[in-house]
């Protein structure tokens, strides 16, 4: 999450994070629900869940049962996007991907950096994460993992 910091000093590109962020996480999400796992009624979305959130457990549990309820509302909101005709399905899929993303970009042009996956691409999955942490950290939870990222993140600048 440290390196993560160092992209997104700017409260007005942590702010437009809280908007694209979980556009894109979900345009994604819907994206991969188009992929059934057999007749069971699971698809790629559910697996890829699963193993994100079995990371964010390894990293930090109180986190990542934020995280968990996180993602079950976004299960939801998917299931509904799946439900929708094909040419409503692709047309949230493109509002909220490109919208998404469009959001990300004015947040970095406030910050004057490229956004952080350009470095790193694995910083995509921790992006729901630190939003979640940012959470925390506003409402005075974890003080010392915001210490140690915020330490962490100004050792390499």
């Amino acid at each position: 999450m440290s390196f993560y910091q160092r992209y997104h000093r700017s409260p007005k590109n942590r702010l437009t994070h809280f908007f694209g962020v979980p556009m894109i996480v979900l345009a994604v999400m819907q994206a991969f629900s188009w992929v059934p796992l057999g007749p069971s009624g699971l698809n790629a979305t559910h697996v890829i869940v699963l193993i994100l959130l079995m990371y964010y457990f390894l990293l930090d549990v109180p986190l990542a049962l934020a995280m968990t309820a996180f993602f079950a509302v976004m299960l939801a909101v998917t299931q509904h996007l799946a439900k929708l005709p094909l040419p409503w399905a692709l047309a949230a899929f493109v509002v909220l991907f490109v919208g998404g993303w469009i959001v990300q970009l004015v947040g970095h042009h406030f910050e004057g950096r490229k956004p952080a996956l350009l470095d790193n691409l694995f910083q995509i999955f921790i992006a729901p994460m630190f939003l979640m942490a940012e959470v925390f950290f506003h409402f005075g939870y974890k003080p010392g993992l915001k210490r140690e990222v915020q330490e962490l993140s100004m050792q390499s600048v």
